[in-house]
């Protein structure tokens, strides 16, 4: 039963974070999310994993690889995000596309 709790919650846990990281995706923006978040989470994963490894633990080792890997994926998000944002800043007003106005 422990185990169960251990899996049920590792599931939660992945599939909130993963549920975010799509939603960023979607949305086509990153605004307001640090870059920092996303180096945090991956070295804490990084070291989380190998130390569930290191005690024989795979209810973390699954959840902290999976959070390792939405860590991964959310960084690039945000770094394919903020290049979008500046090549559009960066290009002259004429070449920007226009946007409708509706009266």
């Amino acid at each position: 039963m422990i185990e169960a709790l251990g899996w049920f919650s590792s599931f939660v846990l992945v599939l909130t974070i993963s549920s975010q990281v799509y939603k960023q995706w979607r949305s086509g923006t990153s605004e307001g999310v640090s870059k920092w978040l996303f180096v945090g989470q991956i070295t804490a994963s990084v070291g989380f994993t190998i130390y569930s490894i290191q005690v024989g633990n795979w209810v973390f080792v699954v959840t902290n690889a999976l959070m390792l890997l939405s860590a991964i994926i959310g960084g690039i998000i945000v770094i394919r995000h903020r290049r979008a944002r500046r090549r559009g800043a960066s290009r002259p007003v004429e070449a920007r596309p226009q946007r409708a106005v509706h009266a």
